[in-house]
């Protein structure tokens, strides 16, 4: 089972390559299930629904979120329609959404998308730890393939996370800094882990933000609007390789066999 994980989206640059580039990388890689994180899709901060329906319409199958999830007043409505737009499970009980999808992939086989908030640095919400452990009772034995986006600001609770939960799923993948690291494996007992997968939007930026508004941010410590850049726009990804066929050493869950970064640009 092939997966194509795309990470954090931004603005109009992100939804352009998606538009312009998804059709026929699914078709190249022979992609089974495609995932990505959407929460920056609205000029860098939330989503709404028109455009959760473009992304999902593009071949995306699940979008997870994650801080700015809730930026759009208009997304808090649409939530009880679309099951396949996610927010963290870690939220309180009562937020509207829900943090795990299951559905089937183009081959047929089960598969779950979990999706966790971090604290260190982020808003103090219930233990990304404690309801990763909730939500996997939850999940059908049946399951095959779990993948979990872990949004969070520090490596050391992503790195926390991903050897915690290896061997209880087929995969944990790091969200939200938008800035893509090198650090993907496969864990000791069958878990793929990376730190996180990077940013799908403009390059030529400070995390897909106009550079000139954050160095006067960051120099004047001045109020400042920040908008979306234009230039440099990649798909920051991971393919992942799991076996269905496989199961972990300790559940029922498939291990993953390969994770490996990959990279498209959209040519000017």
């Amino acid at each position: 089972m092939r997966i194509l994980f795309i990470g954090d989206i931004v603005g109009a640059p992100g939804r352009r390559i998606i538009h312009d580039r998804l059709a026929d990388i699914l078709a190249q890689q022979q992609i089974d299930l495609c995932i990505a994180n959407g929460e920056n899709a609205a000029s860098g901060f939330g989503i709404t629904p028109r455009l959760v329906d473009e992304l999902l319409g593009a071949g995306i199958a699940v979008l997870s979120g994650g801080n700015h999830t809730f930026d759009r007043k208009e997304i808090l409505d649409y939530f009880p329609h679309q099951p396949r737009l996610l927010r963290p499970a870690n939220y309180p009980n009562g937020t509207v959404g829900s943090g795990v999808f299951l559905g089937a992939a183009k081959n047929g086989v089960s598969y779950a998308v979990l999706n966790l908030q971090g604290r260190t640095f982020m808003a103090s919400i219930d233990c990304p730890f404690r309801t990763a452990d909730r939500e996997l009772e939850r999940i059908p034995p049946a399951v095959k393939a779990v993948i979990v986006d872990m949004h969070a600001e520090t490596t050391s609770e992503k790195q926390a996370m991903g050897w915690y939960l290896d061997g209880k799923v087929s995969a944990v993948i790091g969200t939200h800094t938008h800035v893509a690291t090198a650090d993907e494996r496969v864990l000791p007992r069958g878990t793929a882990y990376i730190t996180d997968v990077g940013m799908t939007g403009p390059h030529d930026s400070v995390i897909g933000m106009e550079k000139e508004g954050i160095i006067r941010r960051f120099r004047d410590a001045m109020p400042t609007r920040f908008e979306v850049a234009a230039n440099n726009i990649q798909m920051n990804c991971v393919l992942l390789d799991v076996d269905e066929l496989a199961a972990l050493p300790n559940s029922p869950r498939s291990p993953a066999r390969e994770i490996r970064r990959v990279c498209y640009r959209l040519e000017s």
